[in-house]
């Protein structure tokens, strides 16, 4: 999958309606520049591909005041509207993803059914416990050599290599193991449970990605 894909899909779908210009900003409020290709050319690239792919509508309305071209909106087909609900389901459960897909999937989790969304973070946890007996059968150390979790040392530096992802599956599980908790007592406002603020922050909180003025009116 491909986190930009999503990012867009999902801040349009935000929306209802939005140009070029309001995805970028958003995406950029949200920080996914720098830790997506959440840049401006691959976002614009992304809402014309989308377009072709008949994920996108594109409207052309009127040319700005200053003269230029007609600024283009775009809207969610109903193919783009599966394609970010396959998207999302698919960066919650994949336990071998990108950490930016599963980062643009944690952001639009809330667009989902509650039940639902613990039933796919379910199916993470079990992946990475599969993932990580996997590993654990398959390092094969020397006949006597002690179990696991110390028998990658008789494997040498490459050793190293499987405590990454033994640690990797077990810090995820606890994470994905935590969030379902936080689900199943209620935290956040899911799909069809009511109106939620679309803001990224509570109140009061600074947005570090944002730019701020000082006393001079200088951008920092």
């Amino acid at each position: 999958m491909s986190a930009i894909r999503l990012l867009v899909l999902g801040a349009v779908r935000q929306h209802g309606r939005a140009h070029g210009y309001q995805v970028r900003n958003d995406l950029e409020y949200w920080g996914a520049h720098e830790w997506s290709t959440a840049k401006p050319g691959s976002i614009y690239h992304a809402l014309k591909q989308m377009a072709k792919q008949s994920l996108l509508r594109a409207h052309d309305i009127a040319p700005s005041t200053a003269g230029g071209p007609p600024r283009t909106e775009y809207e969610l087909t109903e193919a783009g509207e599966r394609e970010f609900q396959t998207l999302v389901r698919d960066a919650l459960v994949r336990h071998d993803g990108k950490i930016d897909e599963l980062t643009a999937g944690v952001g639009f989790l809330v667009d989902l059914p509650r039940g639902e969304a613990i039933s796919l973070l379910k199916e993470r946890v079990a992946a990475l416990e599969g993932w990580r007996a996997e590993v654990l059968r398959h390092w094969s150390p020397p006949k006597g050599a002690p179990d696991a979790p110390d028998a990658p040392d008789q494997w040498g530096h490459i050793g190293e290599i499987m405590k990454l992802w033994i640690h990797s599956a077990e810090s995820g599980a606890e994470w994905a193991r935590g969030l379902i908790e936080r689900l199943e007592a209620g935290e956040y406002v899911m799909l069809g449970e009511g109106v939620r603020s679309l803001d990224v922050l509570p109140d009061g909180v600074e947005n570090p990605y944002t730019k701020r003025k000082s006393a001079d009116g200088q951008d920092h």
